[in-house]
């Protein structure tokens, strides 16, 4: 008998604005090279494995995918990617992308985007992906400075309709109450895992009280981050996972679904393999037991035994 494939309706769903997506999405960062991501001189992918991800992830379901033009290798641009692998798109595909960060053509980083710079970015992701409309701009945020002038650029380029929804990534909660007195925020995506920023969880909950989608980054990684998973995974993590016959990946997914109804996921892969397994982690059910111990280490315990 072949094993019931997994699709990433088993996460359950939730809205961004008007838009109704699986909690379980794919993010774009990985998909251009090989190796850590966003750094100069990174390995391109192979073109065609990268375009057989994207169309696997949507035949398993996925209708989110996290991008940016930023996401980019010597020879490889996720949005570039998008583009080939999946346009003309489905309706039902929700494509969120960044701005604020910009980086030269060799892959260095420059400053963040000025005001009057962020209407080009999103000219250019529009541009990239072969859009006519953006379905949710997050603006990027470095430091703890106010949003309200930057945030307003983007509200208005709502109002043009050139973008459909807008979000914020990297933000406290100040910036966040400042950003919605200007315009609806749908999502804020913020670093977040087991035992990465315990501090922000009251952060997390504030976003489901206001119905704004919480969208962690590095979830699998935890503190390694950009560099990736390491071999290193805590007792508590890997008890979990054999208890559930799952990854210790899927288990830090699952933790992150587990924080509530409002919370996604985007982990990225260049692997078929991984994706599967990725999309795979929405349909692991947590016991009370099993959340105890990754709590416990969350908050800087070592993990209960189980």
């Amino acid at each position: 008998m072949t094993p019931r494939t997994i699709t990433a309706a088993a996460s359950g769903t939730w809205r961004l604005g008007d838009l109704t997506i699986n909690r379980i999405g794919f993010g774009a960062m990985r998909l251009p090279q090989t190796g850590e991501a966003l750094v100069p001189g990174a390995r391109p992918r192979d073109r065609e494995q990268a375009v057989a991800v994207l169309r696997r992830a949507l035949d398993l379901g996925v209708d989110h995918i996290d991008t940016a033009a930023f996401y980019f290798s010597p020879l490889r641009s996720a949005n570039e990617l998008i583009n080939r692998a999946l346009a003309p798109y489905p309706d039902h595909l929700v494509i969120t992308t960044k701005v604020g960060p910009g980086r030269d053509p060799s892959g260095h980083w420059t400053p963040h985007a000025t005001p009057d710079r962020l209407r080009g970015q999103v000219e250019e992701n529009l541009r990239q992906l072969g859009r006519d409309h953006l379905d949710v701009v997050n603006l990027r945020v470095l430091g703890t400075d106010s949003v309200a002038e930057r945030f307003g650029v983007l509200a208005e380029l709502r109002e043009a309709g050139l973008v459909r929804h807008l979000g914020l990534s990297n933000v406290t909660p100040a910036q966040l109450a400042e950003a919605r007195a200007i315009a609806p925020v749908v999502c804020v995506q913020n670093r977040y895992g087991i035992g990465v920023r315990p501090q922000d969880d009251g952060f997390v909950r504030l976003c489901g009280e206001q119905g704004i989608a919480f969208v962690p980054f590095y979830a699998i990684a935890g503190t390694a981050g950009q560099a990736g998973a390491v071999d290193a995974e805590a007792d508590a993590v890997r008890a979990v996972a054999r208890a559930h016959g799952a990854s210790t990946a899927q288990i830090r997914l699952a933790w992150t679904l587990h924080r509530g109804p409002h919370v996604l996921a985007i982990p990225g892969t260049g692997d078929l393999d991984h994706l599967a397994a990725n999309v795979a982690a929405g349909a692991i059910r947590l016991s009370d037991t099993d959340l105890a111990a990754l709590d416990d280490l969350h908050h800087g315990g070592g993990g209960r035994a189980l």
